[in-house]
């Protein structure tokens, strides 16, 4: 009886993960294909010849050397900053009582649940104010920190026995040197975590750059590999899912580098 519920539950985890792998299946088989082989119906999934010229074709189809640099900014940028703003903040909220820590903390919290695009004209405004438009900086500052970042990082740092920071401050240790000598090392399956969710976040993101931007200067990936539907003999969606790929390769390559410390970040309980 437990054989059969074994197998039942993984054909069930395999259907599970055809239909997720399914859409990313479809773009790699569509870059690989001729205009002609993409459009056919009933479609097919093994083109003829693999056509490699498709990944030129979309990359010489604008300043994409251009638009990585920009993403790689804009995603290195964010995450810096964010990590300046989110370990001070989680620390204190772990580590500290002081008044009105509960009342900061829900609205923290409360953050996660405004859309960015709810928020986006008042940050406009303010981002031309300062002469940031057109820059990457527009596309960095208002990222600058994290309620995610700060909720997750805060719950990994009360794990730590109160013990292990006694220990360090009989030592002389400052606060500043407990917090990224002791506290960070020890949860840095989180803060990895948190940096790839971060990362692939950021890296897709089409709306802001969109917003912020009005020429290539300061454009980063996925606006630019949508500018590859606007040509005018219609949509070459086997370049485009080309694009797509060189979009999608960098996340998951930093996915299966992190894969582990993901893993552990959600199985960790404690510190032996």
């Amino acid at each position: 009886m437990n054989g059969v519920k074994r197998s039942i539950n993984v054909v069930g985890l395999v259907l599970l993960a055809l239909v997720f792998l399914f859409p990313f299946l479809w773009m790699v088989s569509t870059s690989l294909k001729t205009l002609g082989e993409a459009m056919t119906f009933p479609p097919k999934w093994l083109p003829d010849s693999l056509q490699w010229q498709n990944f030129v074709s979309a990359w010489n189809s604008g300043p994409f050397l251009q638009y990585l640099t920009n993403s790689l900014l804009v995603t290195g940028g964010i995450l810096v900053f964010q990590f300046i703003t989110v370990v001070p903040a989680a620390y204190a909220f772990a580590r500290y009582q002081f008044r009105g820590q509960k009342v900061l903390f829900a609205l923290i919290m409360i953050t996660l649940m405004i859309p960015a695009q709810l928020i986006f004209l008042p940050v406009y405004i303010q981002m031309s104010n300062w002469g940031l438009l057109n820059q990457v900086w527009a596309l960095i500052l208002p990222f600058a920190s994290s309620a995610f970042g700060i909720f997750l990082l805060r719950q990994s740092f009360k794990q730590v026995p109160h013990e292990l920071i006694e220990a360090a401050r009989l030592d002389d240790a400052s606060e500043w040197k407990i917090m990224w000598r002791v506290m960070v090392p020890l949860a840095k399956p989180t803060l990895i975590t948190f940096a790839l969710f971060s990362f692939i976040t950021h890296w897709n993101d089409y709306f802001w750059p969109l917003v912020m931007t009005t020429n290539n200067d300061a454009r980063t990936l996925p606006v630019g590999i949508a500018q590859l539907r606007n040509t005018e003999g219609g949509v070459s969606w086997n370049t485009l899912m080309a694009g797509n790929m060189l979009l999608v390769i960098p996340v998951l390559f930093v996915f299966f580098m992190a894969q582990r410390q993901i893993i552990r970040a959600f199985t960790y309980t404690g510190v032996k």
